[in-house]
């Protein structure tokens, strides 16, 4: 193809591209309605012998088209995530008095007695549960035999090992968990406690009395 007849195709697509700027009706401040008319301006001023190669253009508009829509991605998923994010807060503030399990190693005793958690990696034959005061003396000792894998609940009285009682307050516990042949079970202690309030900070917040502020996504059961 010669000089004139490129020209010529130039020109041409210089104003199709022009003509499709203006259909497609765009703000000054759209990236790519600036990127067409810097490309229709240069097209239109090139040099007639030297003309722009149409396989450069149709990179450079493959290569802003993809920004564009990024951009656009980005745009979609930060309001998705807006969106989901108020749902999860209204869905948490139902669970505004309910009680939860979260990891801690920590339990409150009051009238009636106090409740922890467990969760277990693997099913254990022997499971057993020692209650603390906060300055660490052991207080009693729970045996909760054979377990399967999985998060359960337990309950203390209050009472030491011989019936003596305790006073209401925070009380620590930890767990020992085997097998038959001796090898250790991975068991973690869930404290427990009731949802006082749901906040938003980066996600939804649960405001656990003792436990403090718990993340949603932390919570292995609902009681």
């Amino acid at each position: 193809m010669n000089a004139l007849a490129t020209a010529a195709t130039s020109s041409t697509t210089a104003n199709a591209l022009a003509s499709a700027s203006e259909q497609a009706k765009r703000t000054a401040e759209d990236p790519q309605d600036r990127f067409l008319k810097l490309l229709v301006t240069q097209i239109q001023n090139q040099d007639p012998l030297n003309p722009l190669d149409n396989a450069q253009v149709t990179s450079q508009i493959a290569q802003i088209s993809t920004v564009n829509g990024i951009e656009r991605l980005n745009a979609a998923l930060a309001g998705m995530s807006e969106s989901m994010l108020a749902a999860q807060s209204l869905q948490a503030s139902g669970m505004i008095g309910r009680g939860v399990l979260a990891e801690g190693n920590t339990m409150e005793l009051h009238e009636g007695g106090a409740i922890g958690g467990i969760q277990l990696d693997d099913a254990a034959d022997r499971v057993s549960v020692r209650i603390y005061s906060l300055q660490g003396a052991l207080l009693a000792v729970q045996d909760l035999g054979r377990q399967e894998p999985g998060t359960m609940t337990f309950a203390w009285d209050g009472r030491a090992d011989d019936g003596t009682p305790f006073q209401q307050g925070t009380y620590k516990f930890q767990v020992e968990a085997q097998r038959d042949n001796g090898a250790e079970v991975k068991a973690t202690t869930l404290g427990y406690g009731r949802v006082q309030s749901v906040s938003l900070d980066g996600g939804v917040v649960l405001n656990v009395g003792s436990l403090g502020a718990v993340p949603a996504s932390q919570v292995k059961q609902i009681i």
